[in-house]
């Protein structure tokens, strides 16, 4: 006759356990079968790190998106006046850049989009003219605009400085909304300087000129906006940049000083100026 018994079932944790050295201390510990805690001197500083890295690749490209969008808005709300920021002039005749963006303003300015343009930008040392009064002239000879209607703001080498110097016209005219007349992936980083100078921005952008050509171009540019505009918001600073959108343009040879503007007695050829992008 054979006898079977019902032995317990064996296992290696219940022989790790059950040692003599774990039960004289009291209650049986289970001890970890090949467990390893990470000690916090790792996994704080590799979260720390982690957390950076995350910040460093998706600020950039948060801001690239925000520029690609706000390029493809064309804002055109009743405002207190239109603002063309400047462009290269070739001693009183504006660029071909500088000439777009005036033929939308006038285009906006017909439209009763606002009652007045403000014409923006200085000029290099040397120059006759400023990119401000080369806008002008040409609104009012080539454009029709009564003279009493368009204000230059000749100041500024760079788009901060310039957005300065409209706040203080806007405030002089109790001004306080105006619609920003610029390439268009430069529409956010002039609007966030215009709000900050204390005007209710909207942006209208042009749809001709270098910086629309082709993918590779305006990839370009957003990459370089986006520097600019982490530059201002960061560091309040904005970037000049002298290979602007213009990209040294020769002057129309159908085109001629005395088409806009009397020429300079100058016997000097004539001299460009980068636009304020930066």
């Amino acid at each position: 006759m054979t006898l079977e018994a019902e032995l317990p079932e064996f296992t290696p944790e219940d022989d790790e356990t059950d040692r003599p050295e774990d039960r004289a201390d009291g209650p049986r510990r289970r001890r970890g079968r090949g467990r390893w805690r990470r000690s916090p001197w790792f996994t704080i500083p590799t979260g720390v790190l982690t957390g950076l890295l995350a910040i460093a690749v998706l600020t950039p490209l948060t801001v690239g998106l925000r520029i690609w969008h706000q390029a493809r808005q064309d804002e055109r709300p009743r405002s207190d006046a239109i603002i063309v920021l400047g462009a290269a002039q070739y001693n009183g005749v504006p660029s071909p850049t500088l000439k777009w963006r005036l033929q939308h303003a006038l285009e906006l300015y017909r439209g009763g989009v606002a009652p007045a343009i403000v014409t923006v930008g200085g000029k290099a040392p040397g120059d006759n003219y400023t990119e401000a009064g080369a806008g002008r002239g040409w609104l009012i000879t080539k454009g029709g605009v009564p003279a009493s209607r368009v204000f230059e703001v000749p100041v500024g080498r760079d788009t901060l400085e310039s957005m300065k110097a409209v706040g203080k016209e806007f405030d002089r005219h109790h001004w306080s909304s105006g619609v920003i007349v610029t390439d268009p992936w430069h529409g956010l980083r002039s609007k966030k300087m215009a709000e900050d100078s204390g005007i209710e921005a909207a942006a209208s952008p042009t749809r001709s000129g270098p910086s629309v050509q082709t993918r590779d171009t305006q990839f370009h540019y957003i990459v370089r906006e986006t520097g600019g505009y982490l530059s201002y918001v960061l560091l309040g600073k904005s970037v000049q940049v002298p290979d602007e959108t213009i990209k040294r343009i020769h002057i129309d040879p159908s085109e001629t000083p005395s088409t806009s503007q009397p020429p300079s007695s100058s016997s000097s050829p004539p001299r460009s100026s980068p636009s304020p992008g930066g």
